[in-house]
């Protein structure tokens, strides 16, 4: 294909995201927007003690992958801590939560194997799948009979893959029912714990460790973009399965290690956790008054089970599928001074386009007020 005729496929295939409104462009960072959106659920990003660890690192990078010269004492230590703190044998750093996913999934089920996948599963979930030589398959969302259906055709070493809390709805994966499934089934469950590590738990270890599941899931995925105000991401579970991924997830072999100064703001964000109970009591309750005082709009529907981050539907028939609308709205709230963001396809479905609204310990009820009247108005235009 020649050069010209690979540019005007391209331009094309943007046109027609254009054409449908589901072409992504990079928003300008917010400048003085309440924030609705970010994962900074804790407001650790802009903790002092975080940021002054940080500050305090030595070095710019790592200057290498971990088994040539990136390894460190330092990332050493925070993977014992981590280990220690979510109640597992071991643990390895990996750059992001993606790249954990993928490193995961690729490597460790194997030909012949079988990964059975939540249909609402994290792109980076199924990513890793396809990397994988292992059959897979997806079973509804939720939907505990449809697993145990697709469990009785699978083969080989079979993977449960699930998120504790769901990213785009907010729903909890029912895990103690998914646990129980897979003991008696002898199934490995796969938890991805992106948008719940720090949040629950005694000390915010997690939904894993918040139902005592820990001995029940064959490995976690904790990431530290989301409440630990940071970057990077873990895999959790035994010394063996630490060891199998050193030597042979190509996500990790292959790839810079975390610089210092992102290992020691995680450091100083996991020695501050243990402490946040009110700023986790907050999130909550500011998450509970949310859903409440939106559910009171006309025109608007947050889903009851929705945890944190919040999905708000448009419900009048010509909005409900509709990208453009949930734009507008978007960009309504954005000019009345609060950051929310419209999802559309392809990130989700077609047909199931949201308004997506994150709530934060810092966030206060005079702002919820605030954001609730401003699409109040935006309804009424």
């Amino acid at each position: 294909m020649q050069a010209s005729s690979l540019a005007q496929r391209l331009a094309a295939e943007l046109a027609q995201r254009t054409a449908a409104g589901t072409r992504r462009v990079l928003p300008r960072p917010p400048a003085g927007l309440v924030d609705f959106s970010s994962n900074d659920y804790l407001g650790l990003s802009r903790h002092p003690a975080v940021r002054a660890a940080q500050q305090a690192a030595e070095g710019a990078g790592s200057t290498g992958s971990r088994l040539l010269t990136g390894n460190s004492v330092a990332a050493e230590a925070l993977e014992a801590r981590l280990a220690d703190f979510h109640r597992a044998e071991a643990a390895l750093l990996f750059n992001s939560g993606y790249v954990a996913n993928l490193g995961f999934f690729a490597t460790v089920p194997r030909r012949g194997d079988t990964i059975l996948y939540d249909s609402a599963s994290h792109a980076s979930v199924k990513e890793g799948i396809r990397a994988s030589h292992a059959t897979a398959w997806s079973f509804r969302h939720h939907d505990l009979a449809d697993l145990a259906r697709k469990a009785d055709r699978a083969t080989g070493a079979v993977f449960v893959a699930v998120e504790a809390l769901y990213s785009m709805d907010g729903d909890q994966a029912p895990l103690a029912e998914l646990a129980a499934l897979c003991r008696v089934r002898g199934l490995h469950l796969v938890v991805d714990e992106a948008h719940s590590n720090g949040l629950y738990g005694p000390m915010g270890e997690g939904l894993t460790v918040a139902l005592g599941l820990e001995s029940a899931v064959f490995a976690r995925i904790v990431t530290f973009g989301k409440a630990l105000g940071s970057q990077g991401a873990a895999v959790l579970g035994s010394a063996v399965l630490r060891d199998y991924l050193v030597n042979f997830s190509r996500a990790f072999i292959y790839t810079t290690a975390l610089p210092p100064l992102a290992v020691a703001g995680l450091a100083a964000a996991y020695a501050l956790l243990p402490a946040l109970h009110a700023e986790r009591a907050a999130l909550l309750a500011n998450s509970a008054y949310l859903k409440e005082t939106l559910n009171a709009l006309p025109g608007l529907r947050v889903p009851a089970d929705s945890h944190v981050v919040h999905p708000v539907f448009l419900t009048g028939p010509a909005d409900a599928a509709n990208p453009a609308a949930v734009r507008r709205l978007a960009a309504a709230l954005q000019a009345a001074g609060f950051d929310g963001r419209a999802i559309v396809a392809p990130t989700v479905p077609a047909g199931t386009e949201r308004l997506r609204l994150i709530v934060h310990a810092f966030n206060t009820k005079e702002e919820i007020d605030g954001l609730a009247a401003a699409l109040a108005g935006a309804l009424s235009q």
